[in-house]
């Protein structure tokens, strides 16, 4: 299967603003790569790759003063797979964890485990551990949080997304990967592409995706609160303790984002197709209107609703 994937994102600076950005692909895939245009920058600039401490492939830059404009356009191979299920994989303890699965097991910035940890134990320690432990976290937390690109918020925390129950897939993702720590199975944070391949159509616009990563029986595996099932097509890319480890972009001062587009979906060749992508950017709130009517119906029974 091919996918193709890729991004169109401006900026506006008021002066020349250093700044980086996490959205290439990560190592693994780039020899799944059938052809590619960019990444590029208009005005030009230097485009400095470097590997942050998670192995994450990056870019520094140096934005100038006035608008800039970020593409990417690739083709991928994909095996077409959904992803990989294993019922029997078990929980590692903490002492024969490796080391580098250490880090996964603590509280980060958007994962408060020291706040949830006594409700973590008080939902999912009677569940039978490892895989099944995991996918009970995913299943509560699907069931708990209501989905919307109108609940978004960049500073809300996983222990806000499980009082608020409203969120966007970081939300879910910060969410379910906190009580995994909090149970001490080691969790990172995923950000990456996921199109609606092998499922109905989204009609909302195409945005990057976040799911999680858990570390059982020897290796990880591939979790997806949001959506709560295993799915085909996803491309990892980066990796992180939650999303401050992994930001889209981020400016060494002041910025405004002028244009956020994403495309991910299947390809049937090898080359680039003359295909049109939707003119809809992100940062323009959408809304659907059942969305719409779940966000006031989550709100009016919040205020009513006593906590768990």
């Amino acid at each position: 299967m091919l996918i193709r994937v890729g991004y169109e994102i401006g900026i506006r600076c008021n002066e020349p603003t250093p700044m980086t950005t996490y959205l290439n692909l990560e190592s693994a895939r780039l020899k799944d790569v059938q052809c590619e245009r960019g990444p590029t920058a208009t005005p030009e600039v230097n485009l400095e790759t470097f590997t942050d401490l998670f192995g994450n492939n990056c870019l520094r830059l140096v934005a100038p003063a006035g608008n800039l404009s970020l593409k990417y356009d690739a083709v991928v191979n994909d095996d077409g797979l959904p992803d990989p299920v294993d019922e029997n994989a078990e929980e590692v303890s903490v002492d024969k964890l490796p080391t580098e699965c250490l880090a996964y097991l603590s509280a980060s910035r958007y994962c408060e485990t020291d706040e949830l940890s006594n409700l973590a134990w008080s939902l999912f320690g009677h569940v039978k551990p490892g895989w099944t432990r995991v996918q009970t976290i995913c299943d509560y937390v699907n069931q708990r949080l209501t989905f919307s690109y109108g609940f978004a918020r960049a500073t809300r925390t996983a222990a806000q997304a499980h009082e608020e129950r409203v969120g966007v897939c970081r939300d879910f993702a910060h969410l379910a990967v906190a009580f995994c720590r909090c149970m001490n199975i080691p969790a990172r944070y995923v950000n990456g592409y996921m199109g609606d391949i092998g499922v109905p159509a989204d009609p909302a616009p195409m945005d990057f995706n976040a799911w999680f990563e858990v570390f059982l029986g020897g290796k990880w595996h591939t979790f997806d609160a949001r959506h709560n099932q295993r799915r085909i097509g996803r491309i990892v890319v980066a990796r992180g303790r939650d999303a401050a480890d992994t930001p889209l972009i981020y400016t060494f001062g002041p910025h405004e984002l002028t244009n956020f587009k994403v495309w991910t979906f299947e390809e049937n060749a090898p080359t680039f197709t003359n295909r049109r992508f939707e003119k809809i950017s992100l940062v323009t709130p959408w809304f659907s209107q059942r969305w719409s009517r779940l966000s006031r119906h989550i709100r009016q029974a919040s205020e009513t609703e006593p906590t768990i």
